[in-house]
């Protein structure tokens, strides 16, 4: 297509020699409305003077309330306000006067213009909508013109730093390649400078004259021979020039009509690239949790009209983002804490994108009404299905158990070793683990969790956090050692042994007092080479099952050092074949305490 264009412009260079003197007078200055900037070469105005009167890329258009119109590549429509010739640049203005609402969509890599009067550097900027800040944002470019509703909008450089308190904060978008000096102007300058470079008349201007298209088109197309300036029309040849145009357009449409195919090709191809690529700002953009008001929460729960559940921090709703996004909304309790739970779902999960550890799509901090919103998953908890009534019944099958127990442990693995911070849960049970319409797990609710470096190994507590049955052992008593990632792996082991077991760990209706404690009875069962007493159709099965359950009995080893890394326990659920060791008794209380390496340091909770 750019050969096309090149074609046409030599033809059109070729067949306008012979105009001559009268080209020259059919092109007298124009203007939209008697205020508007004077229009000459090397721009034209269309529908008003011929085509050989400018330069391509130079036309102008007037609008409907008689103001001079630019438009740039990508639909960028620009009031143009002054043309200065002698220097070669322009002056323009959004017609809304909020000129970062067309700056996103701005590109002038295929235009003659070029950014001046700013300094050389070209950045790159982020828009992020905020709310109200505590504090002066020095750093930041306020955009007045794009913030409603008592929200602030700032543009943000790509080298900037960003701070803390505005995890609230969401993404709407970002600008390409503008001048660094442009943005700081937003609050008080509204006028955007181009320049352009070719055709250079400076010459002609500083005579007083304008240049235009050569009569020897074998040189450079412009620049000479300088002109007077047109007043009128007088002795134009406007026949000559309608039937030059004329013949250039159906030569122009020929060609075009030739390289049809080749431009429906690459259009196709450009249009499935920028669906691709609009996917990925859409996905991107959705995995950036959104802050919604408390009217908001009602009308996505319809007014609370279906309820999913409730528990001691607050009650789950079903709820609607659109005709096909469901979404599930906990709404907390007014006196829940000091709102640290809250504070910690919405500052942990922020961090978080993995296919294993559910999503916040939003949340609400509207006074001392606060809910979260996740992603909703249909298949309720991991709990609903492992307690069934009936004990020796797998209602999930031994395979879907395996691959549930493989993507929980990828989920823990991708806490502790995936983010930039090393994320405690402190809550691994099988209420916490929701199951999606392919009963694909995913890691739940963040209340409890801390944050650490990944640097150092330990974390300091002030009280003991967690379910009873899945609290590790040195969350109570650091006599067992210090408090780390491996309290997760703890938890993490319990709940195993439950999925294999089908029940409680701890079971008082159970009529055999000897496996009222499943995890011991279940390994004094192994290490006596027994079976494990659960009903299984293949042999296949039963292999599962004792994977299932030694892995599960490496995790609950009273000490933190005997227990493997999540990293490690994902390696044994892949594995294949019966080629795991027992681990040691983590039922012989009679041992003393092991020492643990008292030298590493103990670093504070993060907050």
């Amino acid at each position: 297509m750019a050969a096309l264009i090149s074609l046409y412009h030599f033809l059109l260079l070729t067949l306008f020699p012979t105009l001559g003197r009268a080209g020259t007078d059919a092109c007298k200055v124009a203007r939209c409305g008697h205020k508007g900037a004077p229009i000459r070469f090397p721009f034209r105005l269309d529908f008003h003077q011929p085509e050989h009167c400018g330069y391509p890329g130079f036309t102008l258009t007037c609008n409907t309330n008689h103001q001079t119109v630019l438009q740039l590549p990508s639909s960028v429509n620009l009031l143009v306000k002054k043309i200065d010739y002698k220097l070669q640049t322009i002056h323009l203005q959004d017609p809304n006067s909020c000129l970062p609402k067309q700056l996103p969509n701005l590109n002038l890599s295929n235009s003659p213009f070029a950014f001046t009067g700013y300094g050389d550097y070209l950045g790159n900027f982020s828009l992020f909508n905020c709310p109200p800040p505590e504090r002066s944002l020095g750093d930041y470019y306020s955009v007045p013109c794009l913030s409603v509703g008592g929200y602030q909008v700032y543009a943000i450089a790509s080298f900037g730093s960003i701070f803390a308190d505005l995890v609230s904060c969401v993404k709407i978008g970002g600008i390409s390649s503008v001048p660094y000096d442009l943005l700081r102007g937003f609050d008080n300058q509204q006028r955007l400078y181009l320049n352009w470079s070719e055709p250079s008349c400076e010459v002609c201007e500083a005579q007083g004259k304008m240049c235009g298209f050569k009569n020897d088109t074998s040189r450079v197309t412009v620049a000479t021979p300088c002109v007077s300036i047109p007043k009128t029309t007088k002795g134009a040849s406007q026949k000559l020039i309608h039937v030059v145009v004329l013949a250039l357009g159906a030569i122009f449409l020929a060609l075009a009509g030739v390289a049809l195919y080749y431009a429906y090709a690459a259009h196709r191809k450009q249009s499935e690239d920028q669906k691709r690529i609009d996917k990925f700002l859409e996905d991107y953009t959705a995995l950036k949790p959104t802050r919604y008001s408390f009217a908001d929460i009602k009308k996505i729960t319809n007014q609370f009209q279906n309820k999913l559940g409730e528990g001691s921090y607050g009650t789950v709703f079903k709820g609607k983002l659109s005709s096909e996004v469901f979404v599930a909304v906990k709404v907390l309790n007014d006196s829940t804490g000091n709102g640290e739970e809250f504070t910690n779902e919405v500052g942990t999960m922020a961090r978080i994108h993995h296919v294993n550890v559910v999503r916040l799509v939003g949340f609400c901090a509207d006074g001392t009404r606060r809910a979260l919103v996740y992603e909703f998953l249909s298949n309720d908890s991991l709990e609903k299905f492992i307690f069934s009534e009936n004990q020796n019944s797998n209602t999930l099958g031994w395979e879907k158990l395996q691959d549930i127990a493989l993507g929980i442990a990828k989920g823990i693995e991708y806490l502790h070793q995936g983010c930039d911070r090393r994320i405690l849960h402190f809550d691994i049970k099988p209420h916490n683990i929701l199951l999606d319409h392919n009963f694909n797990p995913k890691v739940a609710d963040f209340g409890l969790a801390k944050l650490c470096s990944k640097e150092q190994s330990m974390v300091s507590m002030t009280a003991a956090r967690g379910t009873m049955g899945y609290i590790a052992p040195e969350v109570f008593s650091r006599n067992f050692g210090n408090v780390s990632h491996k309290s997760d792996v703890y938890s993490f082991g319990m709940m195993l042994l439950e999925m294999v077991g089908g029940r409680k760990n701890t079971d008082a209706t159970v009529q055999n007092t000897s496996q009222a404690y499943f995890p011991e009875w279940v390994y004094n069962r192994l290490c006596e080479g027994e079976e494990l007493g659960i009903k299984t159709e293949e042999e296949e099965h039963g292999q599962i099952a004792k994977r299932l359950t030694v892995v599960g009995l490496w995790c609950i080893q009273w000490y933190p050092m005997g227990r493997p890394s999540m990293k490690t326990v994902v390696q044994m659920l892949e594995g294949k074949g019966d080629t795991l060791s027992m681990p040691p008794n983590p039922f012989d209380s009679m041992k003393p305490a092991r020492a643990l390496n008292n030298e590493l340091p103990i670093i504070s909770e993060a907050e």
